[in-house]
């Protein structure tokens, strides 16, 4: 709980915005995308391919955040966000696979001297797919109702 209100406090981290249906719709296209780019850069720029891989699936549940009305710039806080206030819409398998992928992207970005393993690697790969599917299906089902949870959890942490 620590770390959610942190990441209030963040002048980029979270904070409520107007819902963005073509915002959330731009997302997903940008998740769809980079699927593609992880795909084609799979076997030829692993780093890329990894970026790619992790920005598919962030971007697909970005498209979520942007529905509902919530900016975050801080990736860590996004993921702390995930876990806070979209239990009933993700498991923690699933915040699992984005975090691992975050963490790969981060090794394979940031440092020269370290490599992200096969397993790890073949572990984002096959779940990124999965993923985005997932998000879609979310951001298809999430309610108004839906909404008006999220967005008084995140109020409340400002009070």
């Amino acid at each position: 709980m620590g770390s959610i209100r942190w990441c209030c406090k963040q002048k980029d981290g979270i904070r409520l915005i107007e819902p963005n249906e073509n915002l959330a719709a731009a997302y997903i296209k940008m998740a769809e995308d980079a699927l593609g780019t992880m795909n084609r850069e799979r076997n030829f720029n692993r780093t890329f391919a990894i970026s790619a891989c992790y920005y598919s699936m962030y971007y697909s549940f970005y498209s979520i955040l942007m529905k509902i009305g919530i900016k975050c710039e801080i990736h860590s806080c996004t993921l702390e966000l995930m876990k806070f206030a979209f239990s009933n819409f993700y498991s923690k398998e699933d915040v699992r696979i984005l975090e691992k992928a975050f963490e790969c992207r981060n090794i394979s970005q940031y440092y020269v001297d370290k490599i992200v393993s096969e397993k790890d690697f073949n572990f984002i790969f096959s779940k990124a797919p999965y993923f985005v599917n997932k998000c879609k299906g979310i951001l298809s089902k999430i309610n108004e109702e839906n909404t008006k949870q999220i967005r008084a959890k995140i109020e409340n942490l400002n009070k």
